[in-house]
């Protein structure tokens, strides 16, 4: 039998954070899960795409949209499961043996990952633990919590959307009620959130979800929440 999964992993500019989010992923290789992992840039200027073909990834590109991105790099896979991973994130230790055992329930639900942060103490754990709280209350996680998903499911309800920004939200919103929280922590850096300030970084996110909930247009966001920065 193939392997069940499909890794998609959007780039842009991830040369430094690439291999520690592929090596975290070695587990579910030797588990028998991994059948290929993608790597969807959005125009990379540094050494993403050597560190692609180091970890024998098959390279996608495009223009640079998170939403656009993740699209391409789902279309280029062949497993009947794919987990969605943003470059800077790395999964803890044992997350192959709790996805399989969410594989073979069979109940067909997506699946997300509690949030940490690699560094950032209290801060970051209020910051994390808001985060899940939302995941868990209303359903909605971030990119940064990863996504468990069959291609049949993420087809069904239309996919990411090609937008800029808040493409997460939106396939979360088309999942309510087919989304369960998995037991294994997603690390993802904290990089932005220091370099902005917690309380601020934080703030901004809020207020953009907000918005887009009440129908901002995402273009329109993106402009507005990192006119010059480039995100991997």
């Amino acid at each position: 039998m193939r392997a069940p999964l499909s890794i998609v992993i959007p780039t842009l500019d991830a040369q430094a954070a690439l291999p520690g989010c592929a090596a975290a992923l070695m587990e579910g290789l030797e588990a028998g899960l991994i059948r290929e992992v993608i790597v969807s840039d959005g125009g990379s200027g540094d050494g993403t795409r050597a560190v692609a073909d180091a970890i024998g990834a098959i390279w996608v590109e495009g223009a640079a949209s998170r939403g656009g991105q993740l699209r391409r790099g789902v279309a280029a896979a062949q497993a009947p499961w794919l987990l969605i991973l943003h470059a800077d994130t790395q999964l803890a230790p044992g997350w192959a043996e709790a996805v399989g055992e969410h594989l073979a329930q069979g109940d067909g639900r997506a699946g997300y990952f509690r949030l940490a942060f690699d560094r950032g103490g209290w801060r970051a754990a209020w910051v994390a633990g808001w985060a899940n709280l939302r995941a868990r209350l209303a359903g909605l996680p971030y990119g940064d919590q990863g996504l468990l998903i069959r291609a049949e499911l993420y087809e069904g309800v239309g996919g990411y959307p090609d937008i800029p920004l808040m493409e997460d939200v939106a396939l979360a919103r088309r999942l309510r009620g087919q989304l369960v929280a998995l037991p294994v922590t997603a690390r993802t850096s904290a990089a932005r959130y220091v370099a902005e300030g917690w309380f601020w970084r934080g703030r901004r996110n809020l207020w953009c979800l907000l918005r887009y909930l009440a129908g901002a247009d995402p273009h329109a966001l993106a402009r507005s929440y990192r006119p010059s920065s480039r995100r991997s």
